[in-house]
């Protein structure tokens, strides 16, 4: 068996800086770390019990069907949040399953 000590997803975005601007500013992630200089720099940001990097470049957008499932204390407040700072909401909000 593995043991897994830590995980992030890696994204090799098309445009670094407007990535970076939508983790970061818009849905607000906090960054865990940032290494390299210039546009294609790394930064890690928390995402609950793991991270998400966003570095280097890629030569083609992401595919349409990759997804991030983000889990949220009060789904209401972040989804008026999200849409205050222009974020496209693509579905509409739902609670958890559970509850």
């Amino acid at each position: 068996m593995v043991h897994v000590l830590s995980s992030r997803t890696l994204l090799r975005p098309a445009d670094p800086e407007r990535s970076r601007a939508f983790y970061g500013e818009r849905l607000g992630l906090a960054v865990h770390r940032e290494f390299g200089t210039g546009p294609e720099r790394g930064t890690v940001y928390f995402l609950g019990g793991g991270f998400l990097e966003v570095s280097g470049r890629s030569e083609t957008p992401a595919p349409p069907d990759v997804r991030l499932w983000l889990q949220v204390a009060d789904v209401t407040a972040a989804h008026e949040e999200l849409l205050a700072k222009g974020v496209e909401i693509v579905r509409p909000r739902s609670r958890s399953r559970g509850a």
